[in-house]
């Protein structure tokens, strides 16, 4: 984990590196800081989504501004998405004879992702001193860390167990965003808007079953 964390640290300074440098360069580049809530949750296959969760997400952000209006948006953060589930599981069956059981249970998923944005970002002109714009591109989160709660029939089974090795490493996600930059002094502005992450990957090695987590981020953050 710790040699995937320091590669896409790599990644991202060089990329700072080459945009400084290259032609694109005149139109500059900004990194941001961030940290916001978010609100999740799990949606199964086989079951049904029991409501929404609270997370949090902070790191940093950068914008290679490849035109006036037009600038491919990046960043490192570390992400929670946490949800809610009933899902029903196939139990042994007991005895000679026996048939499979089935139990529902309702589980809490609190998973934590390193989450590498690939979008880009449209920008509008200054209208006073705010920017308006919006973010389409592709989400990469790769798992730091999973726990879960788990209750059936009404008695709890487990709390925050450890439950890496049943997810998967990495998870895939649909960015749509909206926003807009307020200008403090020089460079530096504060941002603020909304961000849906629409999960399109199964985030479980369970092959019964195709589990997927979503999230909607209240952005905050500020740009130098």
């Amino acid at each position: 984990m710790k040699r995937t964390l320091i590669g896409l640290l790599l990644i991202f300074i060089t990329g700072n590196l080459f945009a400084q440098e290259s032609v694109l360069s005149q139109y500059g580049f900004r990194l941001g800081l961030t940290a916001h809530p978010t609100i999740g949750w799990v949606k199964p296959q086989i079951g049904k989504s029991n409501g929404v969760s609270l997370g949090f997400a902070y790191g940093l952000l950068g914008d290679f501004n490849f035109a006036e209006n037009y600038s491919f948006a990046t960043g490192i953060t570390i992400n929670t998405i946490n949800g809610k589930t009933t899902e029903v599981r196939t139990t042994p069956a007991v005895g000679v004879g026996g048939t499979p059981g089935q139990i529902a249970y309702d589980l809490k998923y609190q998973l934590q992702y390193i989450e590498v944005p690939l979008t880009v970002k449209l920008k509008t002109t200054k209208i006073g001193d705010v920017r308006w714009y919006g973010q389409f591109g592709l989400s990469n989160d790769f798992k730091i860390g999973a726990k879960q709660d788990a209750d059936a029939n009404g008695n709890m089974e487990y709390r925050d167990q450890d439950v890496s090795k049943s997810i998967k490493f990495y998870r895939a996600g649909l960015i749509i965003g909206a926003g807009g930059e307020f200008d403090i002094s020089g460079n530096t502005s504060l941002f603020g808007g909304l961000t849906y992450n629409n999960g399109f990957t199964d985030i479980t090695d369970d092959k019964d079953n195709n589990v997927r987590n979503h999230y909607i981020g209240i952005n905050f953050g500020v740009f130098f």
